[in-house]
């Protein structure tokens, strides 16, 4: 068998090993268990067809994609955006620090009652919550990214005559990239949280709503499967967060490669 082929299983090893492990040992572990808490996982599986048909996909799944996507973006924007401002002027960062800091301490479950009072019990309330909860960690790293600049880089461009607009999209924001793309990988698991709280709060549709709707009716596989699913999109979302931040910051991990290979492979 040739290398690359040893390579690809390799890798398909590393990534599905530790999954297929943790789901036959609760496999095996719940064969056995009469909990009506605790169903067996193969019952689990079995009804997981039954509940989340494509009707239950698009009534239910669907809206709460739709509304982190909403969110997600409005914190992946608003963050990036503030965070360019504050990163390139100090002033603005030492006026707005003491309040972001506020804010940022605030958990965002906790603000679910009043953002009902103002934004009521639709999708504009569940857009907020996790818009407001992702917006932290991406207005926090791409500060960070901004400050972090290269100062040499920045005076070439500047040398060249490269300034404003320029500036932003040819330095700033490729410097920053991978502080960026850190602080919206960790608004994603975020968002993730935030979209099955204020589904459980007040909803009519949704993962979260109809997690807690089996709970409350003791139907405690079907409910099960609802984790499942949210577990599985997790996994989904990721994966796709990662193949575009593959695209995004392409250059800068054939930057990293290049230097790994040039020190000996002992980065």
């Amino acid at each position: 068998m040739n290398r690359p082929l040893l390579r690809i299983g390799g890798t398909v090893l590393l990534v599905a090993g530790l999954p297929a492990v943790l789901v036959t040992v609760w496999w095996f572990a719940s064969a056995g268990s009469t909990s009506i808490y605790e169903p067996p996982l193969h019952r689990i599986v079995s009804t997981f067809g039954q509940v989340w048909t494509a009707d239950r996909l698009r009534t239910d799944v669907l809206p709460s994609v739709l509304r982190l996507l909403g969110g997600y973006a409005l914190a992946g924007v608003a963050g990036v955006g503030c965070g360019v401002l504050l990163g390139s002027f100090r002033t603005a960062r030492a006026v707005a620090e003491p309040v972001l800091e506020l804010f940022r301490a605030v958990p965002p479950p906790v603000l679910v009652p009043v953002i009902m009072l103002f934004a009521g019990i639709g999708d504009t309330m569940k857009v907020v919550v996790i818009a407001f909860g992702c917006f932290w960690p991406v207005l926090l790293n791409t500060v960070e990214g901004v400050r972090a600049v290269d100062q040499v880089a920045d005076d070439t461009a500047r040398c060249y005559g490269v300034r404003g607009g320029g500036r932003l999209v040819h330095l700033v924001l490729p410097s920053a990239g991978p502080q960026i793309m850190a602080g919206l990988r960790q608004a994603l698991s975020i968002g993730i949280i935030l979209m099955v709280i204020s589904e459980m709060f007040a909803a009519s549709s949704g993962i979260g709503f109809t997690v807690v709707e089996f709970q409350r009716s003791f139907a405690i596989p079907e409910m099960w499967t609802g984790i499942l699913v949210l577990g599985l999109l997790g996994v989904v979302l990721s994966l796709l967060f990662r193949l575009v931040e593959q695209r995004v910051l392409g250059w800068y991990h054939g930057l990293r490669g290049a230097q790994r290979e040039g020190g000996g492979g002992h980065a």
